[in-house]
């Protein structure tokens, strides 16, 4: 109860990403990144459109730019007026594409507890095929790569270069029980960690306890 309702957004994967992020990536991804997964859901109780039942923009999952226009105030205003809501009944399944536009809406009564089981059906073609140990060649390569930043050796875009070569850059899979965002949607990946640690010149030994910290935090349970 007293729950709020959630801005409209699209999903996993690039949903979760931030405005500079999305410009990295050509217009066949934006197409093609919703394919890769199926957004689901099952309701463990009577989820009224007053408990704050799933609030939907029909057919925004075929407008491209999409991923872009949930960040923005003028799209949000026009899902927040033309959104239509759907109440489950206890035991009712929901899929739909993740692109679609769509948030959590206000639980606005006093006793209603919401509870469902969020499901995510994911395509097999979303990984590589090889493991890289990219921790061990993170935390290898730091103390070189440091003294060459600090150095004037390594600046710009070859920091960048050798930051994606080495670090991993994609933040999922994540416990996001034990691995919150600090901002954002999506928790900090190796990369992120590495950029911090040049930026604030840590001591190497600092930045191997936060990759193994990071590390530590990819389990179950």
């Amino acid at each position: 109860p007293g729950g709020k309702a959630q801005v409209p957004h699209r999903d996993y994967h690039m949903g979760f990403q931030q405005e500079h992020q999305l410009r990295d990536y050509p217009v066949t991804v934006h197409r093609l990144s919703a394919a890769l997964t199926l957004q689901g859901g099952i309701s463990h109780c009577d989820m009224t459109i007053e408990s704050g039942a799933t609030k939907f923009l029909p057919y925004s999952q075929t407008y491209v730019p999409g991923y872009f226009a949930t960040l923005r105030p003028e799209f949000r205003a026009y899902f927040e007026e033309h959104f239509v809501q759907l109440p489950l009944a206890k035991g009712d399944a929901l899929f739909f594409n993740p692109a679609l536009f769509h948030a959590a809406g206000a639980n606005v009564t006093e006793d209603v507890e919401r509870l469902a089981n969020l499901m995510q059906i994911g395509s097999g073609y979303g990984r590589s095929i090889e493991i890289v140990d990219r921790a061990r060649m993170t935390k290898h390569i730091y103390p070189t790569m440091l003294a060459m930043v600090k150095d004037g050796r390594l600046s710009g875009r070859a920091v960048e270069t050798l930051i994606a070569a080495t670090a991993e850059g994609y933040p999922f899979p994540c416990n996001l029980d034990i691995d919150s965002p600090l901002s954002g949607m999506a928790p900090p990946s190796q990369q992120d960690i590495l950029r911090q640690a040049l930026a604030e010149t840590w001591e190497p030994q600092q930045l191997n306890q936060a990759i193994d910290a990071h590390t530590a935090r990819r389990v179950s349970h």
